[in-house]
């Protein structure tokens, strides 16, 4: 019964186990990426994540196609890199993994706004949208490093390529508008990335958390109302 009632609950609310996968990722990743066969578990469990993400596509306003279009030569061009070790491709699977987060987080946005009430799922939309935007620029700060190395800096090994965990902290640092800690974007373009991505996390919090957030207090009042 208690496996039941737990996929029951699964399927009522994907985005939650979307944002479960993703915060496990996060956790994951710091402790294996400096591992021997670390990079393996790294793409493996990326490639989870892309799947999971294309099927919760297929809940929103998104087209799943479009997102598996995406996934699939992403998940070609990591067992590229896992099986043969052809590290040049980084930049292009690193491309196309921003491109497709990137549609998964618009697909999950015009989810949570597609009517006027606020739904248990959608609220957990609204944290896995959030994850979905940071590791799209997370990708893109790696594009970036891969194109022009030394793009940014950091207090400990300074010189030092920086690892995907580190690029993805400043991600969150600059979406929250939290600040970005001692990694240090150097570059122009790696600041005006940095810049485009506080701007997508203001216009994120104001226009659809906000609106999450108004949606959820007038169902209240209304209920209330009513009673």
């Amino acid at each position: 019964m208690n496996t039941l009632n737990l996929l029951l609950h699964t399927k009522r609310h994907p985005s939650a186990v979307l944002l479960l996968v993703q915060l496990c990722g996060m956790l994951l990743y710091p402790v294996i990426e400096d591992t021997r066969g670390g990079q393996v578990v790294f793409n493996a469990f990326g490639v989870l994540v892309l799947s999971m993400t294309v099927l919760m596509v297929r809940r929103t306003p998104g087209h799943a196609w479009i997102s598996g279009s995406i996934a699939v030569p992403i998940i070609i061009l990591l067992a590229l890199q896992t099986l043969f070790g052809m590290e040049h491709l980084l930049p292009w699977s690193s491309a196309l993994e921003a491109l497709f987060y990137f549609y998964a987080a618009l697909s999950l946005v015009g989810y949570m706004m597609e009517d006027r009430r606020t739904t248990p799922d959608e609220l957990f939309a609204a944290a896995a949208t959030f994850t979905l935007l940071a590791w799209a620029f997370t990708h893109l700060f790696v594009l970036l490093q891969a194109m022009h190395p030394g793009t940014f800096a950091a207090a400990v090994n300074a010189s030092d390529a920086r690892t995907w965990t580190e690029l993805n902290y400043l991600s969150f640092a600059l979406l929250s508008s939290t600040g970005i800690g001692d990694v240090i974007p150097l570059t122009s373009q790696a600041r005006a990335l940095a810049s485009v991505e506080m701007l997508v996390g203001l216009m994120y919090l104001a226009a659809v958390v906000a609106r999450l957030i108004g949606f959820t207090v007038s169902s209240h009042s209304k209920a209330e109302g009513d009673g």
